[in-house]
């Protein structure tokens, strides 16, 4: 028995989903549990919670399915937990109010204009793929994977996958299209990079 078209569509909008409902959880347990943000990249965080606001408004403003984007607001959360416990556990959570008040303030002026929500949104590919070099800078200057975890970021490939798909299969939307495209390759890299230096680790012990 074969899926038709539109129930692969519906299993890759609720997979994604589900796994972003876990996106993070193995990386806020290793933090949690090592009581220690070593090799987490503060500014990959921001630049990740500020690709992902993006793209929420972006999507949410052109009036998306909301099975296209509802993890967003999924993975923002995440992302806020992840970036407190990284300022908790580097001994400067006082400094997280400027950040969280930027983000609160700036949010609502994206989708003020549409110029303004279209010029971010072609910003945002560049806005997240410095993302994820600032944390492959973060793992080749330390040469050590620390407490990054693998299989978040692994599973970040696989949402990758599917929103290429849901987005061929839907709207078709060239700059969403492009993004999820470089974010594969980007989040494939830097799982690559934290195995090959957590297997390095493991030779050198």
């Amino acid at each position: 028995m074969t899926m038709s078209a539109d129930q692969v569509l519906h299993f890759a909008n609720f997979s994604t989903l589900f796994v972003c409902l876990v996106l993070k959880f193995p990386q806020i347990f290793a933090l949690i549990s090592a009581k220690s943000s070593r090799g987490i990249s503060l500014k990959s965080l921001l630049l990740e919670l500020t690709g992902y606001i993006v793209v929420l408004s972006y999507q949410s403003y052109y009036e998306y399915p909301l099975s296209a984007y509802l993890e967003y607001p999924i993975l923002i959360a995440q992302d806020a937990i992840l970036l407190l416990l990284v300022f908790y556990y580097n001994g400067n959570l006082s400094h997280c109010l400027l950040p969280a008040v930027l983000f609160v303030a700036v949010w609502p002026l994206i989708t003020f204009q549409k110029w303004i929500i279209d010029l971010a949104m072609s910003l945002c590919t560049f806005i997240s793929a410095a993302s994820k070099f600032a944390q492959l800078q973060c793992l080749w200057e330390t040469r050590d994977a620390g407490q990054v975890s693998a299989l978040t970021w692994g599973m970040a490939i696989y949402t990758s996958l599917a929103r290429i798909f849901t987005t061929l299969m839907t709207t078709g939307d060239f700059q969403v299209l492009a993004r999820f495209l470089i974010m594969l390759l980007l989040n494939g890299w830097v799982t690559a990079t934290i195995v090959y230096y957590r297997r390095a680790g493991i030779k050198q012990e």
